[in-house]
C-alpha cells in the first residue's frame, strides 16, 4: 500500500483526521535538521485541515484529502514567501498560487511547507542555497542533490508523503537517487509551469517526489492537463495505464562507460538482469550525441536563464540595493547582492553566448546538435519501448567536494540532461541497497508522450527491485 493510499485509507476508517495528519507534518518539518524545510506554512495549513474534516464529516473525500505535502520554494504560495532560495526574494510574498498547488489542494491536500533548493534551481547539490546546504537524509556528511533536494530530504525523511520538485536538466530524478525515492520528469508540456520561478522555458518541467511509482502516477493524473495560462500544456493530460506485456528495453551504451562508478553500474546491471528473468528483453543501444548532450544544455539553458533572470532588476520586485543613485547602480548593486556565484555564472555564460558574433557559433550551433539528440533517441525508440541507465554517474558526494569546481559540478547532469533537451518523461527509481549503503537510482526513459507506459513499466520495474 503506498503511503498516499494510507493516509486516505485511516482517514476514511476513522482512524485518523486531517487535522491530525497536517499537525504530525509540521511537527517533524519542525523538527527537522537537514535544512530540507525553509518555512512551514502553519496556519493556513491548519485552516485548510479544518475545512477538510468539516467536508470529510459530511461525506465528501477527494483523492488527496488530508495529505499533507511540501512544495520546492520556487513554486508561488499563498500564506508563505516564495524566495527560490535566494537573497532578492528573500521576503517576496507572491499574490497568486501556482497551478500545480491549486490542482493539488482542489482534491484535499494540504501544502505544509517550502523546501530547500539550489537558488533559482541552479545546482545539482543544494549547496548553491543562500539559506544553506540541505544534508542527505542517509549520510548528513553528503549533497541531498539538488536542485530539489529539500524535496527528496523531506520525503525520503517521512517528513511528508510527497513532495513537489521542478527538473531543468535533472534537478527531481538526481536528488531522488541521492535520497533513494522515487522522481518523476514528465514530458515538456505535460505538467503547467504556471506559478513557478522559470529557470529555462525550453526544458522545466513540474513532477512529484514520492516513496512509490503508484503516488508518482496518482499525482501526475491530478497535476496534468491543459491550463489556460500556460499555453505549452498538452490538451490531453494523463491516464494511468495497466498492462502485463513484456517490454523491449534498451541499456544506454553510453551511459555506463567507464566514468559512471561502478557500484552505481551494478545497480542498473542487476535490475535489468532480474528483468530479463520475467520475460523482458534486454538489449544495448546506442545514442549516440547523448555524449555532447551536456555541453549543449550549458550553452542553451545558460542563455534562457539570462533573459529570464532579466525581471530581477531591484526595481520591479524583490531586494533593491540601498542608496544607489542611477538606475545602473540599482540594477547592478541589486543583482550582485541578491544573487549567488552561480546565479552570475549562468548569467554570465547566458549573455556571452546570445552575444553578438557568438550567437552563431555557440547558441545556435548548440540548438542544432539538440535537433541531432532528439533524432537519435528516436532512433533509439524505433528499436525499444523504453531506455535504461543511471541516473547519476556518482553516489551522493561529500559537501563542499565541487565547491570550487564548477565543471566537475556540471559533470554530475551528464546522464539527466539528454532527456531534458529532448522533452522526453524520464524516472528514477530507487535500486535495491544493502541498508548501509548510499542510495542508487536507475533511470528509464520513455518516448514523448508515453508518460502513462513509462510509469506502468516504473511500477514494474521497482516491484522486481524489491521482490
Amino acid at each position: 500500500m503506498s503511503e498516499i493510499e494510507r493516509i486516505i485509507k485511516n482517514i476514511e476508517a476513522g482512524k485518523t483526521t486531517a487535522t491530525l495528519e497536517t499537525e504530525s507534518a509540521i511537527l517533524r518539518a519542525k523538527a527537522d535538521d537537514s535544512n530540507a524545510i525553509l518555512e512551514v506554512i502553519e496556519e493556513r495549513a491548519l485552516e485548510r485541515a479544518a475545512g477538510i474534516d468539516k467536508e470529510i464529516e459530511q461525506g465528501i473525500i477527494r483523492k488527496l484529502s488530508g495529505v499533507p505535502f511540501v512544495a520546492k520554494d520556487n513554486f508561488l504560495t499563498l500564506g508563505s514567501k516564495t524566495t527560490a532560495a535566494s537573497k532578492i526574494l528573500e521576503n517576496f510574498k507572491s499574490p497568486l498560487q501556482a497551478t500545480a498547488i491549486e490542482r493539488l489542494e482542489a482534491e484535499g491536500a494540504i501544502c505544509i511547507g517550502k523546501s530547500n533548493l539550489d537558488s533559482f534551481a541552479h545546482g545539482g547539490s543544494t549547496e548553491n542555497s543562500y539559506f544553506g546546504v540541505t544534508l542527505n537524509a542517509k549520510d548528513k556528511a553528503r549533497v541531498a542533490g539538488g536542485s530539489s533536494g529539500g524535496s527528496a530530504v523531506a520525503v525520503a525523511k517521512g517528513i511528508v508523503p510527497f513532495a513537489l520538485g521542478t527538473d531543468t536538466g535533472g534537478s527531481i530524478r538526481q536528488p531522488a537517487s541521492f535520497n533513494g525515492v522515487v522522481g518523476f520528469k514528465p514530458s515538456y508540456g505535460l505538467i503547467s509551469r504556471f506559478g513557478v520561478i522559470a529557470m529555462a522555458s525550453s526544458t522545466d518541467t513540474v513532477g512529484p517526489i514520492t516513496t512509490s511509482v503508484a503516488d508518482a502516477e496518482l499525482l501526475t493524473e491530478i497535476l496534468a492537463g491543459q491550463d489556460k495560462k500556460d499555453m505549452n500544456v498538452m490538451s490531453d493530460g494523463f491516464k494511468p495505464v495497466e498492462s502485463g506485456k513484456k517490454y523491449r528495453v534498451g541499456i544506454i551504451k553510453e551511459y555506463m562507460a567507464d566514468g559512471v562508478d561502478k557500484k552505481v553500474r551494478d545497480r542498473v546491471v542487476e535490475l535489468t538482469e532480474k528483468l530479463a528473468e520475467k520475460g523482458h528483453k534486454v538489449i544495448e543501444i546506442s545514442v549516440p550525441t547523448a555524449k555532447y548532450a551536456l555541453p549543449v544544455y550549458y550553452t542553451v539553458v545558460p542563455a534562457e536563464i539570462s533573459s529570464n533572470l532579466a525581471r530581477y532588476d531591484g526595481v520591479r520586485y524583490g531586494l533593491r540595493a540601498k542608496d544607489a543613485k542611477t538606475i545602473a547602480e540599482v540594477y547592478g548593486r541589486s543583482r550582485d547582492e541578491g544573487f549567488v556565484d552561480e546565479n552570475k555564472r549562468r548569467i554570465l555564460i547566458g549573455a556571452f553566448v546570445l552575444s553578438s558574433g557568438f550567437y552563431d557559433a555557440y547558441y545556435q550551433k548548440a540548438q542544432k546538435v539538440r535537433t541531432l539528440l532528439i533524432n537519435d533517441f528516436n532512433q533509439a525508440f524505433n528499436n525499444v519501448d523504453f531506455l535504461i541507465g543511471p541516473v547519476a554517474p556518482t553516489l551522493a558526494f561529500k559537501i563542499g567536494k565541487n565547491a570550487h569546481d564548477p565543471l566537475q559540478a556540471y559533470m554530475e547532469d551528464i546522464l539527466t540532461v539528454p532527456p531534458s533537451l529532448a522533452g522526453l518523461p524520464a524516472i528514477s527509481v530507487p535500486a535495491k541497497v544493502a541498508g548501509d549503503e548510499l542510495p542508487v537510482g536507475v533511470q528509464i526513459i520513455a518516448p514523448y508522450v508515453k508518460d502513462a507506459e513509462l510509469l506502468n513499466f516504473a511500477r514494474v520495474a521497482h516491484g522486481v527491485e524489491h521482490e
